[in-house]
């Protein structure tokens, strides 16, 4: 991912900071420990196993000092901190397929497919799917969410255009019947809810959760929110991994004067590049519009806005369409380059065929026209002599 999503926040020493933002804290030790990790693993010849791919740190990790009152603060109506892990594992998930794999008691919910229960025995929690290829699981660790993503998902044919890599964030979550339901920092709060606007907002009959009825919209709301961002993070290490092929591209024409890409692989770049924002920007569920469902439910799409608006979705959006623009604009000179290229090859050759032609001409037909020019002229002479 981009640098700038992986700044984390370095938290007043006035407090503890949580287990999983103290994990990414840009401490030097940290730092240094990990990169001595790093090495003692490259130097190892015998290890074969691919380390696996770290959670996206949040931009909330910035914020992580306005919930720590609440972490370091515990009541007797707060439930312990529990974690909020989310997984994309494709670009679209095809949901009327998947739906015959889940649990018998699962049931849609507006854009997503909800999973009441899932997990071992005891450690229950529940999944939003959405159809962005992302999917939320709530008091699920990643390790379960990654078991979810092997014996369902793979297993269900849904995944669209999969990724190469699952790419993952994670958040926490406390439920406190005495609070108002809020994002704090990097900490979500589930607690006092109004109930919906609209008489449909919520099935006729829900099945049995692990976590109270009354909060289920309110859940769904910051799941999606926070479903749209991993999305958008896939999209953004895609994209980065795109501009790393074309960067060499600019240095090849100023060393060689010739853009280093035939005209096939040029429209191919181009056609990944218009994929690229076709994804961003014209997919059904893209990254800047505010669902339909929240029009009617103010408060509901406070919650969707708020974790949103945290997770900077508008700037990150407006970076990568910046982004795909410099792309777009430096294959257009290429394509111009090779445009003039080609035309410029074409001219050499009508010139050539030009003049293949006039040698076969001259070749065919010089002695009658060498015969017309002259040879009259020489007729006359050796008549003239001759008399």
């Amino acid at each position: 991912m981009s640098s700038r999503f992986i700044r984390t926040l370095q938290v007043s020493r006035t407090f503890t900071p949580s287990r999983t933002s103290f994990a990414r804290s840009r401490i030097p030790q940290f730092n240094n420990a990990m990169l001595m990790m790093r090495r003692g693993f490259a130097q190892q010849p015998n290890a074969t196993e691919k380390p696996p791919k770290p959670s996206a740190s949040t931009p909330l990790r910035r914020a992580a000092a306005a919930s720590a009152p609440i972490r370091s603060n515990p009541t007797p109506t707060r439930s312990v901190i529990q974690p909020i892990s989310t997984l994309a594992t494709a670009e679209r998930y095809f949901l009327p397929r998947l739906q015959s794999r889940l649990p018998p008691h699962s049931q849609n919910l507006h854009d997503s497919l909800w999973v009441p229960k899932w997990g071992p025995q005891g450690k229950e929690g529940e999944i939003f799917i959405f159809g962005n290829g992302s999917f939320v699981c709530w008091g699920l660790e990643e390790e379960e969410a990654r078991r979810f993503s092997d014996e369902v998902l793979k297993s269900s044919g849904a995944e669209l255009s999969k990724l190469k890599e699952p790419e993952t964030e994670d958040l926490e979550f406390v439920t406190d019947p005495s609070q108002k339901t809020r994002l704090q920092g990097d900490l979500i709060i589930l607690g006092q809810t109004p109930p919906p606007e609209s008489d449909n907002a919520l099935p006729s009959e829900l099945p049995d959760s692990v976590y109270p009825q009354e909060t289920l919209l309110a859940r769904y709301a910051f799941s999606q929110a926070l479903a749209r961002s991993t999305a958008l993070s896939s999209l953004e290490v895609s994209l980065e991994e795109y501009l790393s092929s074309m960067a060499l591209l600019p240095d090849s024409l100023a060393k060689t004067g010739e853009p280093g890409l035939d005209r096939v692989s040029l429209v191919k770049k181009l056609g990944e590049l218009l994929k690229f924002r076709q994804g961003l920007n014209l997919n059904r569920e893209n990254f800047s519009d505010t669902p339909d469902f929240y029009w009617a439910e103010p408060e509901l799409e406070s919650y969707f806005k708020s974790l949103s608006t945290a997770l900077e979705m508008r700037t990150r959006t407006t970076s990568l369409n910046d982004k795909i623009t410099y792309a777009a604009e430096m294959q257009s000179v290429l394509r111009q380059l090779l445009t003039e290229t080609s035309a410029h090859r074409m001219e050499l050759i009508i010139i050539i065929l030009i003049a293949v032609e006039v040698v076969i001409c001259l070749i065919r037909d010089g002695p009658e026209l060498w015969d017309m020019a002259f040879g009259t002229e020489s007729k006359e002479e050796k008549k003239t002599e001759s008399h």
